[in-house]
């Protein structure tokens, strides 16, 4: 049965906007490529940890006495569909002071040694993995070997570190953590505390061979009582041996006036502790200055009255503890009061003339 020429107009203009649609318009630009799966997804990490521990591991720990060399072994694995190219070196690390990642202390690749020391002074100068650079094959994992000598004369104690991997703008770091055998100190100190606007500042230094992370206690006294009670709680932060770094504890509550102590205890495990305290003064200008302001007027009316005070003594006489005295008389002595009668003043007595009186 023929299509009548309404349906076929609909018809034709069905598929002409279904060509539109699936053409690209000309000038347009291409869509690039999505990349391969698993191109970039490379993963480095702790090779597992032995027969029967089928669960990786999630950081190196090594332990040794002075002048041991430590072996280990990472793994590099490469899902995607081309070979991927992968940089190591040591570096030494200490965590963020908001517990976040962990910071990075020097390691600049060395060449021909396969690992950093730069600016490292402790794991990342005595990392040496077997390779500076590996080639990962697709669909591929690399295991790469790498050992940390302990120096003779290294101080006993926990140090932190890690092993490096870069490649095609991608970092990751794997922790390294080493305990050096000996006798072992856990100390720490708490200085310049310091009481600034609605914060406390402190510093804490590790004075032991072991790694720290400390616990504090805060608390704060007034004039009139106790002004802040705080529980002792865990600090984000990780404190190697002879570090030392700067907190500050917020404490929005402070008073608007008073005089305050401030106290801060710090401990940690191993036995290590210390106190400090600080004193600090909390003056609020606005009400002292809002109440300073009818001082002028105040001084001003003290005035006009004590004028006002000296203008009405009724015969000028001088004040002698809050009353008034009678005049004297002209020759300097006492006068007398106002009402008193005298028969005969004789020294009003003026002489006129030789020999009379008048």
């Amino acid at each position: 049965m023929p299509l009548s020429t309404g349906h076929a107009a609909r018809l034709a203009l069905a598929v002409l906007l279904f060509t539109l649609a699936t053409v690209p318009a000309a000038g347009a630009e291409p869509r690039t490529p999505a990349a391969p799966p698993g191109a970039a997804a490379w993963t480095a990490r702790p090779v597992a940890g032995g027969p029967g521990k089928s669960a990786g591991r999630s950081y190196f720990y090594l332990e040794g006495a002075p002048g041991a060399v430590l072996q280990d072994r990472l793994s590099v694995t490469n899902p995607g569909t081309a070979p991927v190219t992968v940089r190591l070196r040591g570096v030494d690390t200490n965590r963020a002071e908001d517990g976040g990642r962990t910071v990075r202390d020097g390691g600049q690749p060395t060449a021909g040694s396969g690992s950093g020391n730069g600016a490292s002074v402790g794991v990342g100068a005595w990392l040496r993995t077997a390779a500076a650079e590996v080639v990962v094959p697709a669909r591929t994992r690399a295991e790469v070997p790498f050992s940390v000598t302990v120096p003779t004369g290294a101080a006993p104690g926990d140090r932190s570190g890690a092993i490096v991997a870069e490649s095609g703008g991608r970092s990751v770091d794997v922790r390294v953590r080493l305990r050096v055998g000996g006798s072992r100190l856990a100390a720490l100190t708490v200085e310049d505390v310091t009481v600034s606007g609605k914060a406390v500042h402190y510093t804490l230094v590790n004075r032991g061979n072991t790694l720290l992370v400390p616990r504090i206690t805060v608390s704060a006294d007034g004039v009139f009582g106790p002004l802040l009670r705080r529980g002792t709680r865990t600090l984000p932060v990780e404190l190697p041996p002879g570090r030392r770094v700067t907190l500050t504890e917020p404490w929005r509550e402070a008073p608007a006036l008073d005089s305050v102590t401030v106290r801060l205890r710090v401990t940690a495990a191993g036995g290590a502790h210390d106190e400090a305290s600080a004193r600090a003064r909390f003056v609020s200008w606005a009400p002292l200055a809002g109440g300073a302001l009818p001082l002028p007027a105040v001084a001003a009316a003290v005035y006009a009255y004590r004028r006002r005070r000296g203008r009405r003594r009724p015969w000028g006489g001088r004040q002698r503890g809050g009353a008034l005295a009678p005049a004297p008389y002209e020759d300097g002595s006492p006068g007398r009061p106002p009402g008193a009668r005298r028969a005969c003043d004789t020294r009003r007595l003026t002489k006129t003339g030789t020999g009379g009186e008048s």
